[in-house]
């Protein structure tokens, strides 16, 4: 999932998948219009996105404003609505048949109304040559039961943050690229100096991050049929690699209880020596904590034998209720063509998820005097010719999640076996 969070540009937070998924945010409280009377036989088609605004008011009119001046006979009306009310708005909407034209959301709450065939088929509704113009992993993230039902918009990758002064006192040079790494430098830390290596949420509403890593390690979560596929010599090895960690005191108690957030906060403190989240962090971490700021540097994401790195996606959807799907198609197929989404990633800092737009030189190339953050956006977009969104595209995702870390946390807690928390977690989800 994604969360709000006010900087002084757009910030995602990355619950990386976070999201994990996190969103592009600002603060706002209520619901805000850009209303326009239509002339008689004008189309008008209604945009709602998720707390964009004031940070990107401008952006939105403008791109508006050409969206018109080429379709004369399309008016656009967008309502931003603060993040919390979203998914309760929609719904309603699309309950009563009055949904707005075109949405943004993400793929994990969108695939939940798509099983309920809310939206529009856009297989039906975008030519292949368009369809071909966007990274065809990130497409996929809109699927469902083999029927696309939304356009990728903008992306943001996990990243490796990593404390430099604590790395030293622990002695150690070789940054982790896999779990694997990590476990080993996890106790070289806290023997070294006490502290922890990372901090990762076991809360099972909250990130996606370990779920992530099952896939990343090699699980197969769920068959063809969606049955759970998790319980296999990979599953189990997943399970025990995290009770491991846990029984041996490399992981912070409260991972039980607390969200992602926690990790930020620990990170700022000072308190642990690796974060995953979003280059978008690194304003924050030098705004909150300057010298933890200066110490820092990254890497590329975590990972496990597959070489998999996660990626966080929002897209654009059309309730299939909308009174103009052609229009709606053509705003949304605009919103996001190379030449608007490469605008509003440099604008939010935050990636576009067509072929041309990542291949611009701004995600490239970098000066001999780069900042940290300038080096963190070359490296999140280079990690997109691996990434993808790991999770299936399930309408029950956060049940799978809640499943497997419920058991997981039982399993920690040495109230099961490895073998009884997998067998439980996969009767659990197949029985749901």
């Amino acid at each position: 999932m994604f969360k709000i969070q006010k900087f002084q540009k757009l910030t995602i937070w990355a619950v990386l998948g976070l999201l994990t998924s996190w969103i592009v945010s600002c603060s706002t409280g209520n619901v805000n219009t850009n209303t326009k009377q239509a002339a008689p036989g004008v189309a008008t088609v209604e945009f709602w996105t998720m707390q964009l605004q004031p940070q990107f008011t401008d952006y939105f009119q403008s791109l508006i404003a050409t969206f018109e001046s080429e379709n004369s006979g399309i008016k656009v009306n967008w309502v931003d609505v603060p993040w919390a009310a979203m998914e309760n708005k929609i719904l309603t909407a699309v309950s009563a048949k009055t949904p707005p034209d075109v949405v943004n959301l993400n793929p994990d709450f969108a695939s939940q109304l798509a099983g309920r065939n809310a939206w529009l088929d856009l297989d039906t509704e975008v030519p292949n040559e368009v369809r071909s113009s966007y990274l065809p992993n990130i497409w996929k993230a809109s699927t469902l039961n083999g029927k696309s039902f939304g356009v990728p918009w903008y992306l943001t990758t996990r990243l490796t943050i990593y404390n430099t002064d604590l790395l030293k006192q622990a002695g150690i040079s070789k940054i982790p690229s896999t779990y694997a790494e990590l476990a080993q430098v996890a106790q070289q830390i806290k023997d070294k100096t006490g502290k922890y290596a990372f901090f990762v949420t076991f809360a099972p509403q909250d990130s996606g991050e370990v779920l992530q890593s099952f896939v990343q390690m090699g699980v197969t979560l769920v068959d063809t049929e969606g049955k759970a596929a998790f319980n296999s010599p990979q599953g189990k090895a997943a399970f025990q690699y995290w009770v491991d960690l846990y029984k041996r005191g490399l992981l912070p108690r409260e991972v039980l209880t607390q969200g992602h957030r926690h990790a930020i906060d620990l990170y700022q403190a000072g308190e642990t020596a690796f974060l995953a989240s979003g280059p978008e962090f690194l304003k924050s971490i030098a705004n909150n904590a300057p010298k933890i700021a200066q110490a820092s540097a990254i890497a590329p994401q975590l990972t496990g034998d597959t070489g998999k790195k996660n990626v966080a996606v929002m897209n654009i959807v059309v309730p299939r209720d909308s009174k103009q799907p052609e229009a709606a198609v053509k705003f949304a197929l605009f919103l996001t063509n190379d030449q608007n989404q490469l605008a509003f990633a440099k604008a939010a800092n935050v990636l576009p998820s067509t072929v041309k737009a990542l291949s611009d030189s701004y995600f490239k190339d970098l000066p001999d005097t780069a900042s940290t953050v300038e080096k963190a956006r070359v490296v999140s977009a280079k990690q997109l010719q691996q990434a993808e969104v790991l999770t299936p595209p399930l309408k029950d995702i956060k049940k799978l999640q809640k499943a497997i870390y419920e058991n997981l946390q039982a399993a920690m807690l040495g109230q099961k076996t490895v073998d009884k928390a997998v067998e439980d977690a996969e009767q659990e989800w197949n029985s749901r």
